[in-house]
């Protein structure tokens, strides 16, 4: 089974989150969902406090298939300047294991060096990010090597859907995709 860790951060975008752990979950991927210290309840941008399943310090690599991280810009610029995330997502990107983010989060796998040369993100973000190659609205969801970038809050569900996609195959996509009646993702 497929393992992927979803680091949340105070400030963090909730929809993002949320839609990231449920869609993962209904494809039969196993989702860890982990707090940047030892306090399990983060509380999102909108005010609604997620509980994690463990701190990022209990979290290795190794134990690992994918990192995703969700945007919103506190919790961005928490992931952003958090040594375990950024130790994580250059230990992933060095054993080419599968890294993704939305939203304002392409920042923080900027700052780790692992952003490759064509991504998207929330407008506006791509000026903090200040790298080549941004993608804009051309797709909602860019994938480039083993890194996969979205837009924001609205493209959620699709960049979700590419993840399942991507970890549990074509089947188990278009069958998430219908029951969620997201026929629009493409």
């Amino acid at each position: 089974m497929n393992k992927v860790l979803v680091p949340l951060a105070n400030g963090f975008e909730e929809i993002e989150a949320v839609t990231i752990i449920d869609v993962l979950r209904r494809s039969g991927v196993e989702v860890l969902v982990a707090a940047l210290d030892d306090n399990m309840l983060v509380k999102g941008a909108n005010s609604i406090t997620v509980k994690a399943d463990t701190s990022i310090t209990q979290v290795d690599s190794d134990s690992i298939d994918m990192i995703i991280l969700p945007g919103g810009w506190d919790g961005t610029y928490a992931l952003a300047d958090d040594e375990n995330v950024q130790r994580l997502l250059r230990e992933m990107d060095s054993k080419g294991k599968n890294i993704a983010a939305i939203c304002a989060a392409p920042f923080a796998l900027n700052k780790a060096g692992v952003l490759k040369d064509k991504y998207t993100c929330y407008p506006s973000v791509e000026e903090q990010i200040d790298k080549d190659g941004y993608m804009g609205d051309t797709s909602m969801v860019v994938e480039d090597k083993n890194v996969l970038t979205s837009r924001g809050p609205g493209t959620a569900l699709c960049f979700s859907l590419e993840i399942a996609k991507k970890l549990q195959g074509e089947e188990t996509y278009n069958a998430l995709k219908e029951g969620l009646l997201a026929t629009y993702c493409e």
